[in-house]
């Protein structure tokens, strides 16, 4: 277990293993719908080449008061950019296949945004100068070139401050949505908040659906049943995506509803008994978080299953009192008609060598992801992104 000091205070490098032994990670994030299952869960079915650690932040006796994941990947910097340039990449690494590609450490969740562990959000801004400069330090013992905050919500901003004092630079991820449920029904939300033609063509699309064979909608908490049904429908959702985040595996949806049961909840669509289509969604608090869908795209299209999916889902989170729904990173020209606003998230970046990161500061808003979104830009609250 390395360590880097500051002060009083000290932060190790733990493995798994090692928190096996610590009562702390048991408690890492409980006010998230994300705890400690779900880092467990990502790290034992996700991606087994990225190295998985934690650094551990220890007071002055000793005790530990925050976890704070992490993994090292090797890392495309252009991933996120535009396919013109992905496409004028493919040609210089004919000849230089490792081109901006580097290895990185970054901190948070592998499949997901992530938080500050530890307490209240007054220790916050400790633990961040405490890590800003222990995560430099240990990048560079470990021969690791980039460093990054992955998606961090932005109530740290004020709390990340130190890691802008470090040389990082703060660039937008693709952020998530919300879209407010203080409504009666969703019929009562279409009448107050979207306009008439809107109106007119979610009726015109929900027409089309009810032509066919009844769609059935049931919830389920585990879906290991169902799982060899529901994951062909997941990948061809990823496989269309343009912009590809995680891949799923079976025994991560799996292992969603068997390790965090009272917070995970399966909807499932049927027509003539087939699954057509699926979506998993998280609860916390007064929030319902659409995580990950699966859509049959043999009917997917003429049914307008996207909509129908997104109707049931606030249907249901209506009544049962959710008061917030917060989408990810995906078909924002849906959600944008539909009235969400943007839920920015944030990365935090730099290189390991000092020169190197003065060269890259330069760099970083030319190939951040968001940049390449038109409709990012027509969201009333796009400015949040960079506030």
């Amino acid at each position: 277990m390395n360590d880097s000091a500051l002060g009083g205070e000290r932060v190790e490098i733990y493995s798994r293993a090692d928190l096996a032994n610590c009562p702390r990670w048991r408690e890492a994030f409980a006010a998230e719908r994300k705890d400690h299952r779900y880092y467990e869960l990502v790290e034992d079915t996700l991606h087994p080449e990225f190295a998985y650690r934690y650094f551990v932040i220890k007071d002055g006796r000793g005790n530990v008061r925050a976890v704070q994941p992490f993994f090292i990947l090797d890392q495309d910097l252009l991933a996120g950019t535009s396919p013109a340039i992905r496409g004028a990449a493919r040609q210089i690494r004919r000849l230089l296949p490792r081109w901006l590609h580097m290895r990185t450490l970054m901190v948070g969740c592998v499949a997901g945004e992530a938080h500050l562990d530890g307490g209240d959000e007054t220790q916050w801004p400790l633990h961040a100068r405490l890590l800003a400069a222990a995560i430099v330090d240990y990048a560079r013992s470990s021969a690791v070139r980039l460093i990054v905050l992955k998606e961090f919500p932005q109530k740290y901003r004020s709390a990340l401050e130190s890691f802008l004092q470090a040389g990082f630079t703060r660039i937008p991820s693709m952020p998530m949505t919300r879209l407010g449920l203080e409504y009666a029904s969703f019929e009562d939300y279409t009448m107050r908040a979207l306009r008439s033609a809107r109106r007119k063509d979610l009726r015109k699309k929900f027409r089309a659906a009810e032509k066919g064979a009844p769609i059935e909608m049931s919830i389920v908490g585990d879906a290991t049943p169902i799982i060899d049904e529901i994951y062909p429908l997941y990948l061809r959702v990823y496989e269309r995506s343009k912009l590809r985040f995680e891949k799923l595996s079976k025994a991560f949806l799996a292992g969603l509803g068997q390790r965090m049961p009272e917070k995970v909840r399966f909807f499932v669509w049927r027509q003539n008994g087939r699954i057509v289509s699926f979506a998993v969604c998280m609860l916390q608090g007064d929030a319902i978080y659409g995580e990950y869908m699966g859509l049959d795209y043999s009917v997917a299209l003429d049914l307008h299953l996207y909509h129908y999916v997104l109707r049931d889902i606030v249907t249901w989170a209506m009544a049962c009192g959710y008061k917030r729904f917060l989408g990810s990173g995906l078909n924002y020209d849906t959600k944008l008609h539909f009235r969400h606003v943007l839920e920015p998230l944030d990365l935090y970046v730099r290189h390991s060598s000092s020169l190197l990161n003065v060269l890259l500061k330069p760099i970083l808003p030319f190939i951040e992801p968001t940049r390449f979104d038109k409709t990012l830009r027509k969201f009333p609250n796009h400015r949040d992104l960079w506030a």
